[in-house]
């Protein structure tokens, strides 16, 4: 059976030390550690978690390498990034957040897993980036929260 290819934002990791995310996170990286998702992460990812706590580091350094693929910014990326701006999706200071889906979108994930409800997990900017994805040529994004994935 082939594991879905779950791209995940920044979110995920720091909510293994948040009280309201804490138990779905970690049910989410353990659902990964079990074999059932294949983590997919973005460079945008990578940087924001350079910059995060060495708690919030040390979850991404605990995945074994056969449960994590690494999705490399391109120059595709860049451009579906910035059609999700152009179109409104998101705005300009949410740039990040648009390459998330943007990497996601690109590498074919199967699904996003992020707690950014403002920017990603809400329904009119779901609609939006299947909208665009659509019109440029990519499979409509699913996006969702760990805790709507994972049984906890």
């Amino acid at each position: 059976m082939r594991r879905l290819r779950v791209y995940v934002d920044t979110s995920v990791f720091g909510g293994c030390f948040d009280e309201e995310f804490q138990a779905a996170s970690r049910a989410f990286f353990e659902a990964v550690a079990a074999g059932r998702f294949l983590l997919l992460i973005g460079e945008v990812t990578g940087r924001e978690l350079a910059i995060a706590p060495e708690r919030v580091r040390g979850v991404l350094a605990e995945i074994r390498a056969e449960n994590l693929e690494n999705v490399a910014s391109s120059e595709e990326v860049a451009r579906l990034r910035d059609a999700y701006i152009a179109a409104s999706v998101l705005g300009p200071a949410s740039r990040d957040d648009a390459e998330h889906v943007a990497s996601a979108s690109v590498a074919g994930a199967d699904l996003v897993v992020s707690w950014n409800f403002k920017h990603i997990v809400h329904f009119e900017k779901i609609a939006g980036f299947q909208a665009v994805n659509m019109l440029h040529g990519y499979n409509p994004i699913r996006i969702y929260s760990p805790r709507e994935v994972v049984e906890i």
